[in-house]
């Protein structure tokens, strides 16, 4: 065998043990992210955002805000920041969205402070910091269960201490946002964003 092979070969091996092992941390990371499970004890809770179709919301999104109505029932003094902002193919801001369902569904509006401007989930947890009190360093997160650990060590990059409380995935797109999400997982692990 051509020594230029053998290293063709090695390096394929070494590519394919390093993507497995990648693949262990991220699905590491992510089920860390899960931990700790909110509890009432944050006073401020921030809501992540998704896609707002043109008549009715994403399936990630229902999901997300049947969590914070379960989650805000049984913890009736908390506020609720409602992150995201309006995509080009969004009829109404993402914040705007979650407001409607949520006062559909009893949640009084005092409760709800809208965050309407951002496109990411770093200026998610950034813009909505801008909103809660100076004295706040500690929040519960809601969103995806795959979407929790990066948005949590965000909160941290940022100064929040946080918990979680994870929504389920939709099964028709759980393969693709958790492949996509692995990858965002180890950006945010060396650029903080």
């Amino acid at each position: 065998m051509k020594k230029s092979k053998k290293i063709a070969i090695a390096c394929a091996i070494a590519l394919i043990i390093f993507s497995l092992f990648l693949w262990w941390l991220t699905g590491k990371w992510m089920d860390e992210g899960l931990e700790p499970a909110a509890d009432g004890t944050n006073d401020y809770v921030i809501v992540l955002g998704a896609r707002v179709k043109k008549d009715s919301l994403s399936l990630s999104l229902q999901y997300r805000l049947d969590a914070t109505l379960q989650y805000a029932n049984e913890y009736p003094h908390v506020t609720i920041i409602l992150s995201g902002g309006q995509g080009p193919d969004e009829p109404i801001s993402e914040a705007e969205a979650m407001r409607r369902f949520l006062t559909e569904n009893g949640i009084a509006e005092e409760r709800l402070i809208l965050e309407a401007a951002s496109t990411s989930t770093y200026e998610n947890i950034l813009f909505s910091k801008k909103l809660l009190p100076s004295e706040i360093s500690s929040i519960t997160i809601i969103t995806s269960d795959y979407h929790l650990a990066r948005a949590r060590k965000i909160a941290a990059s940022l100064g929040l201490e946080s918990d979680g409380v994870s929504a389920k995935t939709p099964k028709v797109v759980a393969a693709k946002l958790t492949v996509r999400e692995r990858i965002a997982l180890v950006k945010t692990y060396i650029v903080g964003k």
